[in-house]
């Protein structure tokens, strides 16, 4: 296992509960799906903050930051039949890493957790 890069990010919940209610805010950082799916969800405020959080540590574990070669769009947090969440990229943008990492391949290693006031997730990419 060979670390290409680490990143971390701690949201206040509050913070996202006054955003969510911008539409504008809402499609600009979430993709189709992850706007779709959070139709089914109850507490919307730590679903989009917990995949806030994700979106933000793995631009973090890049290196690059959300820029002109990283949006949040490009990110996308799923979570398969048990909950278990990961990291979905656009093709362009996984090709554009590869190409930056100098790899043929990476993957990427993401948890994310909540509380009342916080949401918090912590991404590992790493070479495979």
């Amino acid at each position: 296992m060979s670390i290409i890069g680490i990143g971390v990010d701690i949201v206040d919940n509050n913070r996202i509960k006054k955003i969510v209610k911008n539409e504008n805010f809402i499609k600009r950082v979430f993709t189709i799906r992850e706007q779709k799916f959070s139709k089914k969800i109850k507490n919307k405020v730590n679903f989009f903050s917990k995949r806030f959080a994700a979106k933000e540590a793995f631009s973090k574990a890049t290196g690059f930051g959300v820029s002109k070669n990283l949006n949040f769009k490009d990110i996308e947090v799923k979570n398969n039949t048990k909950g278990k969440p990961s990291i979905v990229l656009k093709k362009s943008t996984s090709t554009f890493l590869k190409k930056q990492f100098k790899v043929k391949s990476f993957k990427t290693i993401l948890s994310i957790s909540d509380e009342k006031k916080y949401s918090i997730a912590y991404v590992i990419i790493e070479k495979v």
